[in-house]
């Protein structure tokens, strides 16, 4: 009986592990089907999306299926979600290579200003693919939320961060295990903390209007 637990137990972790490879694997293919540029956000998003599913509890979701589905649906939607990020992204690189060029007057002035502020888009950004997946929000509406529930969360953002921030210098050391490991164990990092916050809110709200 022993014998058996244990080979039971092992299938499932081995079954796991192919669910999480399958799926970083989906992730990094349809990005490259979508030769990237079109095709990275709506692949992340539809990684989330079976991501969500298995935080709710549904450990049994067909990954591909669910996966090609959400890639196909959101396809559009996501893309106009990924170039607003992307542009907030290039105006902070561009501000950053100009600090870097600036007099040590500047960098003085605006150093503080600028790392608050790209802490806020990196912090409000754990937020934005749970939120996308779990809510049918409109791309702006996705954007501000995130950011309200980043404030009203700070310690479950700090530890989201934290874990990420070390998830990918881990990463980092290995990068052949990128391959199997990497976007799919970012949004378990990032979905579940997610999850509960928005849950929290959720209560909070319901409790205030009763």
């Amino acid at each position: 009986m022993e014998t058996h637990g244990m080979m039971s137990s092992v299938n499932n972790i081995l079954e796991w592990i192919s669910r999480l490879a399958l799926l970083n694997i989906l992730w990094i293919g349809f990005s490259l089907l979508g030769f990237v540029v079109l095709g990275f956000y709506p692949a992340t998003v539809a990684m989330f999306a079976v991501v969500r599913r298995w935080a709710m509890g549904d450990l049994e979701a067909p990954v591909f299926s669910l996966f090609w589905g959400s890639y196909k649906k959101e396809f559009l939607k996501s893309n106009m979600f990924g170039a607003v990020l992307s542009v907030v992204g290039i105006i902070l690189f561009i501000d950053f290579q100009f600090l870097k060029q600036a007099s040590p007057m500047v960098q003085n002035l605006m150093n503080v200003p600028f790392l608050i502020i790209s802490l806020i888009f990196v912090c409000s950004l754990l937020y934005m693919f749970p939120m996308y997946v779990h809510y049918n929000m409109k791309v702006f509406d996705v954007l501000k939320n995130s950011f309200f529930v980043m404030i009203m969360n700070p310690f479950k953002t700090f530890i989201m961060l934290i874990s990420s921030v070390g998830l990918v210098i881990l990463l980092s050391f290995a990068p052949p295990l990128m391959i199997v490991c990497s976007g799919n164990v970012l949004a378990l990092v990032m979905s579940k903390p997610a999850m509960n916050a928005f849950n929290s809110i959720n209560h909070k709200n319901e409790t205030v209007h009763q």
